[in-house]
């Protein structure tokens, strides 16, 4: 899905009183669109979630994600960090 379009429905969704996060492999579009919180990973688009069959990963990335739901300081823009295997 187009990240630029996910930044605005995530700014629209906000505007409404629903708090959202999103991941993202493309910061700088989600830094021009102005996302409340994001995930940035160093993956390319179509592998947002990372490796395929890398379950650790991807629940990793979601964690990740779904705490930054806890943030008010927005706009967030997270770099994803992770020490397990993958």
């Amino acid at each position: 899905m187009c990240p630029q379009t996910v930044g605005l429905v995530q700014g629209a969704l906000e505007q409404a009183g629903v708090t959202t996060t999103g991941v993202t492999c493309v910061a700088e579009v989600s830094e021009i669109v102005g996302v409340p919180r994001a995930l940035d990973v160093p993956w390319p688009l179509g592998f947002t979630m990372g490796e395929p069959n890398n379950p650790e990963l991807q629940r990793a990335v979601l964690m990740q994600a779904l705490a930054l739901t806890d943030r008010d300081d927005i706009p967030v823009l997270e770099s994803f960090e992770f020490s397990g295997p993958g």
